[in-house]
């Protein structure tokens, strides 16, 4: 019986990736002395805020984040709902006993920026966020089995990358792909994580209702 279902944000529970990007390279380019292109940002995906920046900025990473905050949260405006039905999947699983967490890559202040922008800030049991020097997900699983006395198979990972696959394999729990974002490698999810890829919501909550 699952117990426990972990979301991931960007491309799981909002739209917010190439928002992201936008922002970065708006707020960061500056300091990186050119325009950075899409690859040399997602390049720096898994890593917070903090070591996204630092990676391209150098020396000037402190003044590069000042910055890169209010542009984020302006930036967000665009941005400014969940997926529609991912609300209404998180209470219904919460109200048939599922605790529901986040885990992120986002640092604590841009993980906060989005969930106050989408409302959903008092809606997870426990959100985990990113470390500014190594990917950091399959430790933040463990921390939540750990914390709330799981066995592994009584918890589901749910996110949009094939990276979120290897930290899910790496800590022992199941993966739940979700393909539904524009920004998801659909073709990479399908080979790392056959039989389990979503390409929407609704059948995601069908697979969970039946699960349960």
């Amino acid at each position: 019986m699952i117990k426990l279902i972990a979301f991931d944000l960007d491309g799981t529970i909002g739209d917010t990736v190439p928002m992201c990007i936008r922002a970065f390279e708006k707020a960061v380019s500056p300091y990186a002395g050119h325009t950075l292109s899409e690859r040399e940002i997602t390049q720096t995906f898994g890593l917070n805020e903090v070591g996204m920046i630092k990676k391209v900025a150098g020396e000037k990473w402190r003044e590069a984040l000042h910055d890169f905050y209010p542009v984020y949260e302006e930036m967000h405006q665009s941005c400014p709902s969940p997926y529609e039905g991912i609300r209404e999947l998180i209470k219904t699983l919460q109200k048939a006993g599922v605790l529901v967490a986040l885990i992120t890559g986002k640092g604590d202040k841009s993980c906060r920026i989005t969930l106050e922008q989408f409302g959903m800030r008092n809606l997870f049991c426990s959100i985990k966020t990113g470390t500014e020097d190594k990917p950091n997900k399959a430790e933040a699983i463990e921390e939540l089995l750990h914390d709330f006395r799981l066995n592994k198979d009584e918890f589901y990972y749910i996110g949009d990358a094939v990276s979120d696959v290897a930290a899910c394999n790496k800590a022992g729990v199941t993966c739940l792909s979700a393909a539904w974002a524009t920004t998801a490698d659909v073709n990479g999810l399908k080979k790392a994580n056959p039989s389990k890829v979503f390409p929407s919501i609704k059948e995601l909550t069908l697979f969970l209702s039946i699960e349960k």
